[in-house]
């Protein structure tokens, strides 16, 4: 019996997972597109030509900006919304949810008012507990061309965990279970700040030695506060943690990367947050300043992506303030 799903949102990420699941003959799949003309766009050239150029739909992929027509009578739901549009944009999908089929969740990052997490925000708007996160290095470029990756699923459910596990998994893309969603969340929201600190060092002209420094001493903070708020330790040195900040920190595929190296050769803040692409980055450093400085959580360097992008501190002092901060022990 083939399996039909939904996927909401024609970035690029999205339309690459869409991409994956077509490919699958036992698979049906939607690409449901929030705008009318994008959608047209997608239908007539068979390909996200700004996002993904090149990359050819399957013919068995359906594309439509019609929510009714996207979800109805689907298995699963696939949501590939940016964390900023997320709440906004599920509403109208809560009105014809029938159902309750599982949601899986492709989003990084925390919603700034409420420091909500995708799959929170999700259950709350879908109203459900159905849900699975999708999270890893995964950059939506190479997953469109068949290039080897792996990720990892997380959900209370182990049951829902093993399904996405069998139904995305190929020999190209392989999947692992966890069970510790929130820290799969966060990491995945938190290793986009480091990548913006990551980018800085590069458009500084840094070496390999402080991007080295930056990724141990990042982890240790993102561990830091994910621990904190629920997370299990290990889940930060696996694919949604370190994997994840890898590819992030070095790929020049990554917005969050390219925001902070156009910082740190002096582009104007101003150009370099007008897009078009959204980094996650930018808005989640504002949730984790806000939660870092009610709690005391210790994130110098988070700290620091966020006194350059909303206080509009010099990068090159934002690192000079790193450098000279007091004698630590490496473990604290």
């Amino acid at each position: 019996m083939p399996i039909t799903f939904a996927v909401l949102g024609s970035g690029g990420w999205g339309t690459a997972v869409a991409h994956l699941l077509a490919q699958n003959p036992r698979h049906n799949v939607r690409l449901w597109s929030v705008h009318a003309e994008n959608a047209v766009r997608l239908r007539e050239s068979r390909e996200n030509a700004r996002l993904l150029p090149g990359v050819k739909f399957p013919d068995s992929l359906h594309i439509t900006s019609d929510p009714a027509e996207a979800v109805s009578g689907v298995d699963c739901w696939v949501s590939a919304i940016p964390t900023t549009y997320l709440r906004a944009t599920l509403a109208p999908f809560a009105l014809i949810r029938a159902t309750d089929t599982p949601v899986v969740s492709l989003t990084k990052g925390l919603e700034i008012a409420t420091f909500r997490r995708p799959s929170e925000i999700i259950g709350e708007v879908l109203k459900t507990e159905n849900v699975a996160v999708l999270s890893g290095p995964s950059h939506a470029e190479e997953v469109a061309r068949g290039m080897p990756t792996s990720v990892v699923v997380a959900a209370s459910d182990g049951a829902l965990a093993a399904w996405v596990q069998q139904r995305f998994g190929t020999d190209r893309f392989r999947v692992y279970t966890n069970g510790d969603l929130i820290g799969v969340e966060l990491a995945g929201a938190l290793k986009n700040v480091i990548g913006i600190a990551a980018g800085v060092c590069d458009g500084l002209g840094f070496g390999d030695n402080a991007k080295a420094a930056l990724l141990t001493r990042g982890l240790v903070e993102m561990t830091r506060f994910g621990v904190a708020h629920g997370a299990e330790p290990s889940t930060f040195t696996g694919l949604a943690g370190t994997g994840d900040l890898i590819t992030t920190c070095f790929s020049p595929h990554g917005r969050n990367r390219r925001v902070g190296y156009r910082l740190g050769k002096g582009e104007p803040l101003s150009d370099v947050l007008a897009g078009p692409q959204i980094a996650e980055g930018v808005f989640t450093s504002k949730s984790v300043f806000e939660r870092t400085t009610r709690s005391g959580i210790e994130a110098p360097i988070m700290t620091g992506v966020y006194e350059v992008i909303h206080n509009n501190k010099l990068p090159r002092e934002a690192v000079q303030d790193l450098m000279t901060r007091s004698p630590k022990h490496e473990r604290v």
